[in-house]
């Protein structure tokens, strides 16, 4: 059996039930995981695939853990024997600076990453290379996060576990993130996209285009999109309810204000001295 039939397989079975190649199976997912093979959501053509057996042996692995102490005095936490923190060594160039960042296992972070404390990589998740991880950044468990993806101090990018159809978050390559945004709910940031400080991307969200003139949604079936190049930023549109006029109400929106051209390309690039 493949390894997906068996993480499917035992994802089924009742935790009483599980024998002890369930634990097997979920080490080899992990360690597919850690090394990037196997990936929560992966390219397929101008579109990307949710492998749903994935997420499975995840929660599976939550499902097999015991309680267990980790770590001494201080720095000691408490978790699932399933999920230590990732073992990095030198050659994996990883650049992890001191102060109280977490990376947990399962996460594959591509060489030439650099993460700035503290920061939290959580389980299934993808990094990509010459990526920036600032401080106080989170990338939640399976969010796919692309090659030169800068994510500034504060950013958010939501998980996904469940339900296991659900697409992550997907980060694309040269997209600039910018500090306090949240992406949430499977969004989808195509490549080189910007987003402004503060912008909140979720399926409820509309975006607003004004160079296109049209409005972006996110739907049950299908999450939000931003296209590539554009540059969002936040805004707000007027209710227009007669008690929200009466009293000036507003709900937040994104607006996509312009689409890269060079001067975003020179207000936005990377540094690489620091890396």
């Amino acid at each position: 059996m493949t390894l997906r039939e068996r993480i499917e397989q035992f994802f089924e079975m009742a935790a009483e039930s599980l024998p002890p190649e369930a634990e097997t199976a979920f080490d080899e997912l992990m360690r597919g995981l850690d090394r990037g093979d196997i990936r929560a959501a992966e390219p397929a053509g101008s579109d990307w695939r949710t492998n749903d057996w994935v997420k499975k042996g995840i929660l599976l692995g939550f499902r097999l853990g015991k309680l267990q102490r980790f770590g001494e005095g201080l720095f000691a936490f408490f978790d699932k024997h399933t999920f230590p923190l990732k073992k990095l060594c030198l050659r994996d160039g990883v650049r992890v600076v001191p102060g109280g960042t977490a990376i947990r296992s399962g996460s594959y972070v591509a060489p030439s990453v650099v993460i700035m404390p503290p920061a939290y990589v959580n389980v299934g998740a993808y990094v990509g290379e010459g990526t920036m991880i600032d401080s106080h950044a989170l990338v939640g468990s399976c969010a796919q996060i692309g090659q030169r993806v800068h994510l500034s101090a504060g950013a958010q990018i939501g998980g996904v576990l469940e339900p296991v159809g659900a697409r992550p978050v997907i980060i694309e390559d040269d997209v600039l993130v910018g500090g306090n945004c949240g992406v949430y709910e499977g969004t989808r940031v195509r490549r080189r996209a910007v987003l402004a400080a503060g912008t909140v991307l979720t399926r409820s969200v509309p975006v607003y285009d004004l160079v296109n003139g049209k409005v972006l949604r996110g739907s049950a079936e299908h999450p939000l999109e931003i296209p590539e190049g554009a540059v969002v930023v936040p805004g707000s549109r007027a209710l227009q309810s007669e008690f929200a006029r009466a009293h000036g109400l507003s709900a937040y929106a994104a607006i996509i204000v312009k689409y890269r051209d060079e001067r975003t390309d020179a207000a936005t690039a990377l540094e690489s001295w620091l890396r």
